[in-house]
């Protein structure tokens, strides 16, 4: 027997639908012999049906031999999947995607042949709006739209239209309702009807509108309407798997259809923030599938085990992956994907189950489906019951595992993936601690300890009999109360000996009344206490970190686990770049849909928001091992603000090209300069940014002047306007050329000309100072480039020393002046030893002596530069050494206490030695180089 013959006998062995139809037709034989051996792909099955007489020119037959072709096409399909399935020449995802084409396929060209008989009765739907056609939408639900159709599937549709209108064209008008609705009721005939050659697909409208109750079509408008009023929780389930097979993509319809269906299904399935109150309704309809499921097969003997409904089926793997499309899906567009197995490579790629977890679903989802087929391609039967026959599980057994396969090992397997797959969906509803979550009433007397929270007890009694809370819903205020309760146990135990203590329950309060309205944030702290554990080490830990996450709960998922913060640790280069491709994917998104720069500022501060925080808690050491310096705080604070200036910049650009009809190149000659702490990459949280804007152009060029200025104000408005989400930075430009006084954005030649003092318009020397510490942030690279050179020359140049020291510490007292301490408490930042001692240490360091040693050019850093001036001899190596460590001490405290909400950085330095010490180096060093204290008296 040859390898075909091997073939074409284990088929017929495991699927006495295969025998009848080979019976029924042996000149399929020989066709199958060629076919079976290539992979069934769509190019294939386009193929087959045009065999068949099923192609969009058959107009002309007569419905019967319509229906009798598309039924032979699907048997002969049928075969060539099965064949290949069984035999194992083909991996699950040719199948599911074989026969999800077929399906699309076969329903395109029903609808033109119906078109046809239609438009000659009754003319065509037609839209003004288009001055078009209009076609009938069918949306493929459940596995037809995920791309992972069965060997016996029904297929779950939705027909949709435009809008309301009539037909034109024809002999008789109908209106647009009827003449989809008549085109409905045929293509499911077309398609569903049984005759001597079968049927093609079983059809189900169920999950349409209304279900059987409602009309068989609906306009977009209906569609819109019934969602917005009455669609239901289990329908955004539902609809993440619906997917516009009809008009087909390439046809001259689909993109407009696929636009507007998505505007009106995308707010419903996916929120705006992370969705965590979709565990618990996911969590209640498994609950109602489950018993439902085992209630049908209690009464049919031979019907023990469910593969798809049951513990550990196919369900419950789909509904963990779609738990997680829910809850990300509306900030994340790659959760969008509709096939289960490439939501759960994303949900590995992102690590949001570990990597063995998400490895055995899929390995179950695989085994699961494949068995699925088996039992379906025996009789043609869309049924998902293991049978209790012994015989006909050692034939399922063979089919799977081979000849050789016994009945005890394959259900030891089966046993194995369903038990997994229910352990890991169990696992996915439960707390940290394995506990299933219990909201109940506290004690109708409970408040806050008032011996240990003095203040929350005060402001609980306030609480209880405040309208704000008696108008939250029932269950908000159980999760409201349960977690203050929680959170109280948790901190009454340090409480004796801090005062923290209550500021944090404080704090914690603040942060509930700011989400108690907001259920999918509740919902994050009672699943989670994990969650709750550190939103209490957050709010304990900083005042600006509870007010940041209070003003941005969206937050709280960060909290959940430790995953990024260590990438971001480890690999800032690939942490950066996947945040820049993620933003540049959200953004696409939203510009695809419409002009949609409010939603790109949106999602620019999002980005700005979660980055933050991320930060924030590496700098704090929640969730990870080793808390961050404030040097590498600084790093990403600063790489993250060049992002959202570069991406910016970017985003902004085609508009105003568009506006001046300037072609839309990559990256015009414009760049962003920053100086400040932006430039010496020292950001902190809520710093502003100092930059300003340099443009390429010829002297004669005036409308250049016009074209980025206007680039820059847009940037700008985009930087600091106020919407839903907030503003991302305060921007400060008046370190340009002549301050307030001159251009918004200057030509690089005139900066150049304006920095080297060619000419009578020229720089100071504070404006010197200020270049030490520039660089360039986003841009064009190639003005970049320009920009670096330009800096170099200018602070290479030879200075009378004496001068410069005079202008700078008179520059000095200045800035001390401008910053005057009334108070005994040492401010960190501008008294004498302080900070800007140090800045102005290295900048005239830099500005007297980088023409001898252009290892000082580089924009470095304070620590690095005064380290190269020790190591040149223009300081001792001891001075370069203390003055640098005073420097990162100094930085370290101030950036500390303006985590704790201080808006002044000052210090009582009693006790303090170490920073008296630093303080008094920082002094002899000013004195050795100026010859004369920093500050006045």
């Amino acid at each position: 027997m040859d390898d075909f013959s091997q073939q074409i006998d284990f088929l017929v062995q495991h699927s006495t639908y295969a025998r009848r139809w080979l019976t029924a037709h042996p000149e399929w034989l020989e066709w199958l012999r060629i076919q079976g051996q290539k992979k069934v792909d769509i190019q294939g099955i386009k193929a087959l049906l045009k065999d068949c007489g099923v192609d969009e020119r058959a107009d002309a037959q007569d419905e019967a031999l319509w229906m009798t072709n598309l039924r032979l096409a699907r048997q002969r399909l049928m075969l060539w999947v099965a064949f290949r399935d069984l035999n194992g020449m083909a991996a699950l995802q040719e199948v599911t995607q074989a026969l999800s084409h077929f399906a699309e396929l076969a329903v395109s060209a029903s609808i033109a042949f119906i078109r046809e008989d239609l438009k000659a009765r009754f003319g065509l739907p037609w839209s003004n709006a288009t001055q078009s056609e209009m076609p009938l939408m069918v949306v493929g639900m459940g596995k037809l739209g995920g791309l992972e159709l069965n060997l016996s599937s029904d297929i779950d549709l939705i027909f949709l239209y435009e809008h309301e209108g009539e037909t034109t064209g024809g002999p008789k008008s109908l209106s647009n309702q009827e003449w989809f609705t008549r085109m409905g009721k045929r293509l499911i005939k077309l398609l569903a009807e049984h005759d001597a050659n079968g049927f093609v697909f079983r059809v189900d409208m169920r999950l349409r509108p209304n279900g059987d109750s409602g009309p068989l079509v609906c306009s977009l408008d209906m569609l819109e309407e019934y969602l917005l009023v009455q669609g239901r929780e289990w329908e955004r389930y539902a609809w993440i798997k619906g997917r516009l097979i009809a008009p087909l993509p390439g046809a001259p319809d689909f993109s407009r259809c696929q636009r507007e269906l998505d505007q009106l299904i995308r707010p419903f399935v996916y929120r705006r923030h992370l969705d965590y109150g979709v565990i618990a309704s996911i969590r209640d309809l498994h609950a109602q599938i489950q018993a439902e499921a085992e209630k049908r097969s209690s009464g049919h003997q031979g019907r023990s085990r469910d593969i798809k409904l049951g513990r550990g089926g196919i369900r419950e793997i789909e509904f963990l992956a779609q738990m997680f499309q829910l809850m990300r899906g509306g900030t994340d567009p790659r959760f969008r994907v509709r096939p289960s197995l490439e939501v759960l490579d994303l949900i590995k790629q992102c690590s949001i189950l570990p990597a063995d977890e998400v490895d055995a679903l899929q390995a179950a989802y695989v085994f699961l489906r494949r068995l699925e087929h088996r039992i379906q391609v025996w009789d043609d039967q869309q049924t998902h019951y293991l049978p209790d026959d012994a015989e006909v599980r050692s034939r399922l057994a063979i089919s799977m595992q081979g000849q050789q396969a016994q009945v005890n090992a394959f259900m030891t397997e089966l046993e194995r993936h369903q038990n997994k797959v229910a352990q890991l969906f169990e696992k996915a509803f439960l707390l940290d601690d394995g506990s299933r979550l219990e909201i109940a009433p506290l004690a109708r007397d409970w408040a806050p300890d008032p011996i240990f929270f003095p203040d929350s007890y005060i402001r609980w009694q306030s609480w209880i009999d405040s309208p704000k809370q008696k108008l939250l819903p029932k269950k908000s205020r159980l999760i409201f109360d349960n977690l203050m309760c929680k959170a109280a146990e948790s901190l009454q135990i340090e409480a004796a000996t801090s005062a923290h203590a209550d500021q944090t329950l404080l704090r914690l309060f603040d942060l509930l009344e700011a989400i108690a309205r907001r259920s999918a944030y509740l919902s994050i702290l009672a699943e989670y206490p994990r969650a709750l554990s550190n939103v209490l080490d957050l709010l304990k830990a900083s005042q600006w970190g509870a007010q940041y996450l209070t003003r941005h709960p969206h937050l709280l998922d960060h909290l959940l686990n430790s995953q990024t913060e260590r990438t971001l640790i480890e690999d800032p280069s690939r942490y950066w770049t996947e945040v820049r491709a993620n933003l540049n994917m959200r953004l696409d998104d939203v510009v695809a849909d419409s002009d949609g720069s409010e939603q790109a500022m949106d999602i620019l501060r999002v980005t700005h928001h979660n980055e933050t925080f991320i930060t924030l808690l590496t700098d704090l050491g929640i969730g990870v091992q080793q808390a961050l310096p404030v040097e590498r705080v600084s790093d990403h604070l600063s790489a993250l603000a060049d992002l959202i200036l570069q991406t910016t910049f970017e985003r902004v650009w085609p508009s105003v090209a568009q506006k001046f009809d300037l072609p839309l190149e990559a990256s015009p000659p414009f760049v962003i300069i920053s100086y400040g702490k932006l430039g010496g990459k020292e950001l902190g949280y809520a710093s502003d940014l100092d930059i300003i804007f340099l443009y390429q152009a010829e002297d004669s060029d005036y409308a250049a002047q016009e074209v980025y200025a206007l680039l820059a104000k847009r940037m700008i408005n985009w930087l600091t306007a106020f919407t839903s989400t907030g503003s991302l930075f305060e921007i400060d430009t008046r370190l340009r050329p002549n301050g307030s006084a001159g251009f918004l954005v200057t030509n690089a030649d005139a900066f150049k000309k304006y920095q080297l003092r060619e000419g009578d318009n020229a720089a100071w020397v504070w404006e010197h100072q200020a270049l030490t510490r520039a660089r360039c942030s986003a841009g064009n690279r190639g003005v970049g480039k320009f920009f670096d050179l330009v800096r170099s020359e200018v602070l290479s140049q030879k200075r009378n020393i004496g001068q410069l020291r005079t202008e700078i510490l008179e520059m000095r007292r200045k800035v001390h002046a401008g910053h005057p301490n009334t108070k005994a408490d040492f401010d960190l930042k501008h008294d004498s030893g302080g900070m800007v001692d140090i800045e102005f240490i290295v900048q005239f360091l830099v500005l007297a002596y980088a023409h001898q040693h252009a290892q000082l050019i580089g924009n470095l850093g304070n620590i690095a530069l005064l380290r190269i001036a020790g190591d040149v001899g223009l300081i001792t190596q001891e001075a370069a050494l203390t003055v640098g460590n005073a420097y990162r001490l100094l930085r370290a405290r101030q950036h500390r206490l303006r985590l704790d909400g201080a808006e002044k950085t000052q210090i009582n330095l009693e006790n303090e030695i170490e920073l008296i010490a630093a303080r008094n180096a920082v002094q002899a060093l000013w004195l050795e180089i100026f010859k004369a204290p920093s500050s006045i008296g």
